[in-house]
């Protein structure tokens, strides 16, 4: 690969491309597209958790002003459409599948959780949609709610549905048990611990939205829509639901404000809109609003957990069990299996050599909102679940926090742990130190005892994370229940101008792709940036990809750029070696030109692109006109990130308000494209991490089932002057499982941030546990709970 000369190159902090676009209000939205005699969505959702439909009535609003139709799960079943579906398949211990109910894009006789889907108004606005909602009259005959996690599997409870009896999906498990309980048996000191992991509410910047189409003329369906993988969006809507057969069905994800996981999944409202298309005979549009998006995205996290850890006399571990209650809510989403099982029990080794691990994981349904990947899916709460236990051992066993870390950290590579995953590279140590140097670890100490004389009190909490991206490889995750492959495809198209475009399976919806992308392809070529067009998000333009979520798009995304661009290499020195009359593996291509070795003949890029497509003189049974090249990349293995997050609080103990004086965040990323995008990416990671450590927490009433937390009223989203200043860092081992030696970024803040600050929290008022979030009037309440002698230290 070249030197860019321009600094454009890679490890390059070049600013966003895509960025100017955005800040001057030109992007391109879901929401800011209308099509002619467009028509507008309104969805009725149900006020109660649980209730029968015994009636609806719509006859008062299809007279409503404006109102061109209204669809009920009746007009959707007699179409024969299927309902929405779960991609990955997960058993039980016993070795039957898990339990599924049925999950209709309206609901047909059953609603299961408040702002489930009971009708669909299309009218000429969205104001006469939503006048024309409010005369529709149902017919609800309430039902008791199952919302808490730790009633909802007794005799007792409320069935969410009765295809799955004590509202249990599925009983899981990972790891040898009885190793396990062996090593349990010999320990000197067993460390337990009971964990709630919070529910959160996502709340990207762009809601969701959907626009559906229909020409009549081709058959064709068109769907906008807010998505991190249009792909997957289309096979699902085209081979499960039935909305028309793939090729006839076109899904454009365009610019899109934030996903953080809740975009990955395929929902009702989208689903809704491009069937009804059809029936109108118009377009149909639909745009979320707040409200709707806190009752109907995909919630996050939420599980309950009991974990136990054995330890020797030295303080090495000797085993890890682990029982779960994960919260699926009231139907299985398009991942959700996964979240709670293959994402999260298989990082429970965390950077450290456990021998001997068991996990159990029940999935439970409830009657809330559906829970699903949520920024980092399953790792955080692994991590959060590892550190917060580790964190214990060292108080209980009285070994610092970082001695006795580094005592149990992992040392030589690869590593098979005993639940699946098969570490390939790392140095953890390296990023402990780098921490600990950066916060000033021996001088907490003296600050400590300089806040206790103004009458705070001060702690200090770390948190050694490893998480498992680059979401891959298909054969691995087809063995563990997978709907579909986790390869990537690409497509490099040299124009005879010698621009390129790039079309790519991964979606972008703010990392910057653009960027990223057109700086590897630039390296590569030896052009401008300028000369870089990265295409994505259509389904008729891009053959076929898996999208973007689990910090997959440069671990795998742009390996199979790469591919390509070995290809157009390959092809171009053909080429040129025709042109310049010369043997192949004497042309040598670096910073945008090719030369003959140890000649003066050269080929600028411009002129060897122009020339493949003038194609004069090519021995056609070598040479092909053109320069073009796809590739698919399937890795041979995930990718893990790792690093260390230290985080140091301040408490007011009379008012219980904690202060995050410092964050130091050092992370192993491998090769690293653009710094500066990565450091943006660990900002937004840690800041959501900060608040689900601090701030949010998506509560349900547990009578009614009404969601309390449903606005930003009672849903306490992170301010600026809730985050500190970031100090971040990086060490590196390069990831030999791609070409590029990525590892990824996106999700390390989420995962490693929470239990640093709890961490740092119950240090401070030298309690084993508090519950996220640590709101003011929580750690107020541990204080007066303390004795006088754990509050004064």
């Amino acid at each position: 690969m070249s030197d860019q000369a321009s600094g454009e190159g890679i490890g390059q902090p070049v600013r966003r491309k895509e960025d100017f676009r955005f800040i001057t209000g030109n992007g391109h939205y879901t929401d800011d597209i209308s099509r002619p005699r467009q028509t507008w969505a309104y969805f009725l959702r149900s006020p109660h958790a649980h209730a029968r439909i015994r009636a609806i009535d719509t006859a008062q609003a299809e007279q409503a002003p404006g109102v061109v139709a209204i669809f009920t799960g009746k007009h959707v079943a007699a179409d024969k459409l299927g309902g929405l579906i779960c991609g990955w398949t997960v058993s039980s211990k016993d070795g039957t599948p898990m339990k599924v109910g049925p999950h209709p894009i309206l609901a047909l006789d059953t609603v299961r959780y408040v702002g489930d889907h009971v009708a669909m108004v299309v009218a000429e606005t969205l104001a006469d949609a939503r006048a024309a909602s409010e005369l529709i009259e149902v017919n609800y005959e309430p039902l008791p709610a199952t919302v808490s996690l730790d009633t909802c599997q007794s005799g007792n409870a409320e069935q969410v549905h009765p295809e799955a009896p004590r509202n249990t999906c599925f009983e899981w498990e990972l790891g040898n048990k009885p190793e396990t309980e062996a090593a349990f048996a010999k320990a000197a000191r067993i460390v337990k611990l009971d964990l709630k992991n919070n529910r959160l509410i996502p709340n990207a910047m762009e809601p969701r939205a959907a626009l559906g189409e229909y020409d009549k003329g081709s058959g064709i369906y068109t769907l906008h829509t807010t998505s991190q993988n249009p792909h997957v969006a289309r096979l699902v809507l085209s081979a499960f639901v039935g909305v028309a057969p793939e090729h006839k069905l076109r899904v454009i994800a365009p610019d899109v404000g934030g996903g953080f996981g809740s975009k990955i999944f395929i929902y009702a409202e989208e689903t809704a809109c491009v069937w009804a298309a059809a029936k109108v005979g118009r377009p149909i549009k639909w745009t979320s609003d707040r409200s709707e998006a806190f009752l109907s995205d995909a919630h996050g996290r939420d599980h309950l957990s009991h974990a136990e850890l054995a330890l020797d006399d030295n303080g090495k571990f000797l085993a890890l069990r682990v029982k779960t209650i994960a919260n699926l809510g009231a139907y299985l989403s398009t991942f959700s299996a996964s979240v709670p099982t293959y994402l999260y029990g298989t990082l429970l080794s965390g950077q450290y050599d456990i021998p001997a691990i068991y996990v159990e994981v029940d999935g439970v349904y409830t009657h809330t909102a559906p829970v699903d990947a949520y920024r980092g899916a399953g790792r955080p709460e692994a991590t959060y679940l590892v550190e917060r236990m580790v964190e214990t051992a060292a108080r209980e066993t009285g070994i610092n926090p970082a001695e006795i870390r580094r005592r149990n950290y992992i040392r030589t590579f690869p590593h098979q742990t005993p639940v699946i995953m098969n570490y390939d590279a790392g140095d953890y140590e390296a990023s402990l130190d780098a921490a600990m140097k950066a916060i000033d670890y021996a001088g907490f100490p003296a600050r400590k005892s300089e806040a206790a004389r103004r009458g705070k009190l001060r702690g200090i909490g770390m948190s050694s994370y490893i998480e498992a991206c680059g979401l891959a490889p298909s054969a691995a995750v087809g063995s563990l229940g997978a709907g579909v492959g986790l390869w990537e495809s690409a497509e490099v198209r040299v124009n005879p101008t010698g621009n390129v475009e790039v079309l790519t399976g991964s979606h972008s919806h703010g990392q910057g792709h653009e960027t990223t992308f057109a700086q590897l392809v630039a390296s590569r070529l030896g052009i401008p940036m300028e000369q870089v067009e990265i295409v994505h998000g259509d389904t008729d333009k891009v053959q076929f990809g898996m999208g973007t979520y689990g910090s997959r798009s440069g671990a795998v995304g742009m390996s199979a750029i790469v591919k390509a661009l070995d290809k157009v290499e390959t092809k171009a020195k053909k080429i040129a070696a025709h042109l310049m009359e010369a043997a192949v593996e004497d042309i040598v291509f670096e910073n945008g030109t090719f030369t003959v070795q140890g000649t003066d003949k050269s080929l600028p890029w411009a002129q060897l692109a122009l020339s493949a497509y003038t194609a004069h003189g090519f021995p056609s049974a070598d040479i092909e006109p053109g320069l073009k090249e796809g590739a698919f990349y399937d890795p041979t293995n995930f990718t893990f990130p790792a690093g260390c997050h230290i985080c140091e609080v301040e408490i007011d103990p009379d008012t219980g308000i904690t202060r995050i004086e410092k964050f130091v965040a050092v992370d192993d990323f491998g090769t690293i494209v653009n710094p500066m995008i990565v450091e943006g990416q660990v900002h937004g990671g840690i800041a959501q991490g900060i608040g689900q450590a601090l701030l949010e927490h998506g509560i349900y009433d547990a009578e009614s089932g009404q969601l309390v937390t449903g606005s930003y009223m009672d849903y306490c989203m992170p301010r600026a002057d809730d985050l500190p200043s970031f100090t971040l860092g990086f060490t590196k081992t390069v990831s030999p499982s791609n070409p590029l030696g990525m590892k990824g970024c996106g999700e390390a803040g989420a995962i490693a941030s929470p239990p640093a600050i709890v961490n740092a929290i119950t240090d401070a008022l030298g309690i084993r546990d508090i519950e996220m979030p640590a709101t003011p009037a929580r750690v107020w309440s541990a204080i007066q709970a303390a004795t006088p002698r754990a509050a004064a230290e």
